[in-house]
């Protein structure tokens, strides 16, 4: 069973990658993180501090539409085209394909928002030029143009030679690449000096990302589950909707949990994203511990399982021949 799960999940997740949109989505996103030192500009003294809040929400969104789109391309419209019966008329499990699409889609997803990541501790060290006189930190600019134009340069080249998707060919060339500046960055200052200590990174930004990636963990297996029954578009509607009750969570269902019987449920049924946004530690100055970090793991662990466990019962019963 693991070894079939593992070649569905190898082959939805380089299928994935190949999908026009997921490129233009993760495109996009890095624009946003090119341009959130200049919007974060204009906020006088919190200027730091928007601006992660901003890459944050950036970082979130984005691996949001990455999910829902994977997740419905992945499972929906396999079962729309029928190409989902050669699948299943092999000696395979319903549940094993399942597990393989959620696992190659959360690898396409944790793939782009650890480019995304990257990206936003580059726009973090970088910071907001807030006076005229403030000096851009070159070493991050030059990392910047040096991995766009070396991620476009080879791209086109093994496209061009070998024939290679250029999609899938950019991303994992770009997370390549950035990966080796993110590197660079870590030894030296804004001064060019050799200055691991004083690099201007910070972990804040990586355990932000690592809650958030829980996050999307739970929204694509949430995405699976709708897919299993639904069309692309109400698969979308009901996640986008799902992610929106998420994040109020605590005020819908939470203050009335002790009281009515339909907020527990509500409460039970709907992920609270809350506990992954991390928006009030920016501003109180609240450090992350372990245990919470632990504490939600846990937590998309369970609610992640659940929601596998009910998509593969709707799946059971999916006529789809």
């Amino acid at each position: 069973m693991l070894f079939k799960a593992r070649i569905i999940a190898r082959n939805t997740f380089v299928e994935t990658l190949r999908q026009p949109v997921y490129a233009v989505i993760v495109v996009f996103a890095l624009l946003l993180f090119l341009l959130s030192p200049s919007v974060a500009m204009y906020t006088l003294d919190e200027d730091i501090k928007m601006l992660r809040e901003i890459g944050l929400s950036t970082l979130f969104l984005a691996g949001l539409f990455i999910a829902i789109f994977s997740a419905t391309g992945a499972v929906t419209e396999e079962i729309e085209s029928r190409t989902i019966t050669t699948v299943i008329s092999k000696p395979i499990g319903r549940p094993t394909f399942i597990i393989g699409k959620f696992l190659g889609v959360v690898a396409a997803v944790a793939l782009a928002h650890y480019i995304c990541t990257i990206a936003l501790m580059m726009a973090i060290r970088h910071g907001v030029l807030e006076t005229a006189t403030s000096e851009r930190d070159w070493p991050v600019v030059a990392v910047v143009i040096g991995v766009i134009l070396l991620a476009v340069i080879l791209t086109a080249f093994l496209n061009y030679t070998y024939d290679w998707s250029f999609c899938a060919t950019a991303i994992i060339t770009t997370a390549s690449l950035a990966t080796v500046g993110m590197i660079f960055l870590f030894f030296v200052d804004r001064h060019w000096r050799f200055n691991p200590q004083n690099n201007g990174l910070h972990f804040f930004e990586a355990y932000a990302s690592l809650l958030l990636l829980f996050a999307l963990i739970v929204l694509v297996a949430v995405a699976v589950m709708f897919s299993t029954r639904l069309n692309v578009i109400l698969t979308m509607c009901c996640c986008i909707g799902v992610f929106l009750l998420g994040l109020v969570s605590d005020w819908v269902f939470g203050r009335f949990a002790e009281t009515y019987l339909w907020a527990k449920v509500g409460r039970a049924i709907v992920p609270n994203l809350q506990v992954f946004w991390i928006s009030d530690a920016i501003y109180e100055g609240a450090a992350l511990t372990a245990g919470y970090l632990g504490q939600v793991a846990a937590y998309t662990a369970l609610y992640t399982s659940a929601a596998l466990l009910v998509a593969i019962g709707l799946f059971q019963r999916r006529q789809v021949g």
